[in-house]
């Protein structure tokens, strides 16, 4: 099977999973921007979240008015998509970064540029996922907030249907990626 054959079904895999997937909006969290009149997602910001609503990544992205309110919205939701991908990328570093401390402890040693490019097509892969669950305009600035939403349980079924990864590497993902999860949001806070 070619590379460009098994990204297309990553991609329609993932895309297929994007859409199927649910939310019931944006968790309620402490507000500390300040900016009155705002949701709480506004004044929080980017957040990495483990509560009643799961283990979720939330981005929060904006845009300042631009004359064209469309272009002005989509630019605040590409925005809340961008620093849903950064928290990801971080989330996953330290799953790399636990899974080659432990694969270098062992007999099989590991080769670290290929669990970093596994890793790097983990994240694209996933980010087609991240929805965006609210928008807010503020109408003393005119600026937009867009918050963006990926879900734990997405990302670990997209991870599910990989096919070119390397087994061990998945079955570490696959075993530890909740409590990896739950670390990084208790460090978070």
């Amino acid at each position: 099977m070619s590379k460009f054959t098994t990204a297309a079904k990553l991609l329609s895999l993932t895309l297929l999973l994007s859409f199927a997937a649910c939310s019931s909006g944006p968790t309620k969290v402490e507000s500390n921007l300040g900016i009155s009149g705002a949701p709480d997602w506004v004044n929080q910001g980017t957040n990495i979240l483990n509560n009643k609503d799961g283990r979720l990544f939330h981005g929060v992205g904006s845009a300042s008015a631009m004359g064209d309110p469309a272009l002005q919205k989509s630019t605040a939701d590409d925005r809340a998509r961008a620093e849903v991908a950064k928290i990801l990328s971080s989330y996953l570093d330290v799953v790399s970064n636990d899974y080659l401390a432990a694969a270098k402890s062992g007999e099989n040693a590991v080769n670290e540029e290929s669990v970093s490019r596994q890793i790097k097509a983990i994240t694209k892969v996933n980010l087609s996922g991240a929805r965006i669950i609210g928008s807010w305009h503020d109408p003393k600035t005119n600026i937009i907030y867009s918050i963006a939403e990926l879900d734990m349980n997405h990302v670990k079924s997209t991870l599910a249907g990989v096919q070119d990864m390397n087994a061990d590497l998945k079955r570490y993902i696959e075993s530890s990626a909740d409590n990896i999860f739950d670390r990084v949001a208790k460090e978070k806070k």
